[in-house]
């Protein structure tokens, strides 16, 4: 049994950015401020959510150094460091663990489509550089790669390799990866409207989008599950389900930093290719938000 790197729900943070498309860290602040007054139960820096296909090396380590101290061992910070060259993963999670982070989020390498074989070679590889726990990242619909239960129940050997965090869209393979690999391997849903089918099946969490803006919603649907309280878990997935679901209408960072953009947590600035939301989209993100806070900032 491996102890649990987090229970709960654990917040894929967005990255601010200037109307030049540099860091504001000032915001980030805000936002780091917000995520640990409101019970998010760890921070995870530089996933697809924070917009780290179009970060440079040295922003990401800016932004997990500054996230470090300014969390100060409150909450465990995760770091992504995922990417489809072996060694450059490699490299980027010695660099994140020398920096503090408690743990390593590394998606599929992605676009070049590796076998199962070189999965376990690709995730072995990096699990041996370091001393701190990662969290394999299963996304499919991105990485054009899924990791099979069997291929996951020989990872789970490696003592640093920890946990998934699973955006397969399948229960069914959820399922067969919890059958499998039992207490080898926890098991984080990474989509929110799957958060409550996955803890059922035994997983921990989520690793969420939507507790950049409601964190302490995602956090109390987690623990009401934790604590035996099904029934109130339950009615929070389903009211949630309506904004979890707008969190998607564009592709993921887009409407999450909108919404927090209209909390007055950060700008609404994206770095090419992903751009403002569109019109008409915004009027119904706005509806959907209005129906959930009291009052949003014009934007």
């Amino acid at each position: 049994m491996k102890n649990a790197m987090f229970k709960g729900s654990g917040a894929a943070i967005i990255t601010p950015m200037d109307e030049h498309g540099n860091l504001d860290l000032k915001a980030t602040e805000k936002l780091l401020k917000f995520q640990l007054e409101h019970g998010t139960d760890a921070i995870i820096v530089n996933g697809t959510t924070g917009e780290s296909s179009t970060l440079e090396e040295k922003e990401k380590l800016e932004l997990l150094e500054f996230t470090v101290h300014y969390v100060n061992h409150r909450v465990p910070i995760i770091m992504g460091t995922g990417s489809n060259s072996t060694s450059h993963a490699v490299r980027m999670s010695r660099k994140a663990q020398a920096l503090g982070a408690n743990g390593l989020l590394v998606v599929t390498p992605y676009y070049n489509k590796a076998s199962q074989q070189g999965l376990l070679e690709h995730y072995n590889t990096i699990a041996d550089s370091v001393d701190i726990p990662i969290i394999i990242y299963n996304v499919p619909t991105r990485t054009g790669v899924n990791v099979e239960p069997e291929t996951y129940l020989k990872l789970s050997e490696h003592p640093n390799i920890q946990a998934t965090k699973e955006a397969n869209l399948s229960i069914s393979h959820v399922a067969k990866v919890a059958a499998l690999c039992g207490g080898r391997l926890d098991i984080y849903s990474g989509n929110d409207d799957l958060t409550l089918p996955i803890m059922a099946l035994g997983g921990k969490g989520v690793i969420s989008v939507l507790a950049n803006i409601m964190p302490f919603e995602v956090h109390m649907l987690c623990q009401h599950f934790l604590d035996g309280e099904m029934e109130k878990s339950k009615d929070m997935q389903l009211e949630l389900l309506k904004i979890m679901n707008a969190m998607f209408m564009d592709v993921n960072p887009i409407p999450v930093k909108t919404a927090a953009a209209m909390l007055g947590l950060c700008g609404e600035n994206f770095r090419l290719p992903l751009t403002k939301l569109e019109p008409e989209k915004k009027k119904k993100l706005r509806e959907i938000m209005e129906s959930y806070f009291v009052q949003l900032r014009e934007i």
